[in-house]
């Protein structure tokens, strides 16, 4: 596994918002995730209405591939499953 999804592993400390809603996001989180000086972020709000969730677009685009690909192969299943289950 590349990175351990743990609390250890992710957690950066904090950040401020300034005065003009501008964070700064920490050093080693922006070295880790690979996060440099132009790049572009997705914004989401955070699911359970607690704040935001942050993610490269390029990334995201990734697991929107990756989502959609799995979709289809589930629904491929799904539908084999009741083809096998009509089948006398």
């Amino acid at each position: 596994m590349k990175d351990q999804a743990t609390l250890e592993h992710n957690f950066f400390g904090a950040a401020t918002v300034g005065d003009r809603g501008q964070v700064v996001i920490p050093a080693e989180a922006r070295k880790k995730l690979g996060i440099n000086p132009g790049d572009k972020l997705l914004v989401l709000g955070h699911p359970m209405g607690a704040g935001l969730v942050l993610c490269k677009i390029d990334k995201a685009r990734d697991l929107l591939a990756f989502l959609t690909e799995s979709l289809k192969t589930l629904e491929r299943a799904v539908m084999e499953a009741g083809a096998d289950a009509e089948a006398p």
